[in-house]
């Protein structure tokens, strides 16, 4: 009795420590468009689009999904070594599940999600580039479904030769921000246990070589 009673106490402190240290991805801070400051011309890298991706993933209450989506083109300035903008193309027609369900890929391609037959691509600009407590944090007008918002959030910026590569930490955006509307509670007070997460988790991987 003794020792099933200390193993299930050892599984459940386990447990708690593996959840405790999962640490949840932060929400990237979210405002209004903002203006794109006019920098002087810089040395311009191209992204490597074979080598850059976005991560997604998204929550309800029985589970998760998760995949990619494609930058479709996109480039960057340096001036003074130092990005001093950019903006990319985000190709939504290639939003992909990663355990291949075409029937969710539709679904989240459909008008219920991100509407792509009417929206095929997204875009996001660079609007600045600062270091605060010690990370660099990212400023951008990210266009989703026609609607833009600036959105901050974390990256590293490494730069070795001709090659420079940004990568985001894990964050989230607000999907209703963007007028993505199934299955959330910011619009509809009826689901019961039905609803998906507003919340939705990204992870930006960008390499771009000099032009």
């Amino acid at each position: 009795m003794k020792k099933n009673l200390f193993t299930v106490l050892f599984l459940s402190t386990l447990s708690i420590s593996f959840f405790s240290c999962k640490e949840k991805a932060k929400e990237a801070a979210t405002t209004e468009a903002e203006q794109v400051i006019e920098t002087p011309s810089g040395v311009s890298y191209t992204t490597n689009l074979s080598a850059s991706t976005i991560e997604w993933k998204g929550y309800k209450p029985t589970g998760s999904h998760y995949g990619t989506i494609d930058i479709k083109e996109g480039d960057l300035s340096l001036v003074d070594s130092k990005i001093s903008g950019g903006s990319f193309v985000i190709d939504m027609t290639s939003l992909k599940d990663a355990e291949g369900s075409a029937k969710l890929e539709g679904h989240l391609k459909s008008a219920d999600f991100f509407e792509v037959e009417t929206y095929p691509t997204s875009t996001f600009e660079i609007t600045s580039l600062k270091n605060e407590n010690g990370k660099t944090m990212l400023s951008g007008n990210l266009t989703l479904k026609g609607t833009t918002n600036n959105v901050t959030f974390p990256v590293s910026v490494t730069h070795e030769g001709e090659t420079l590569t940004l990568v985001s930490d894990m964050f989230t955006i607000d999907r209703s921000k963007w007028n993505v509307k199934y299955g959330s509670k910011s619009f509809f007070d009826d689901l019961g246990d039905k609803f998906i997460n507003d919340d939705i988790e990204l992870k930006v991987t960008v390499k771009a070589t000099k032009s």
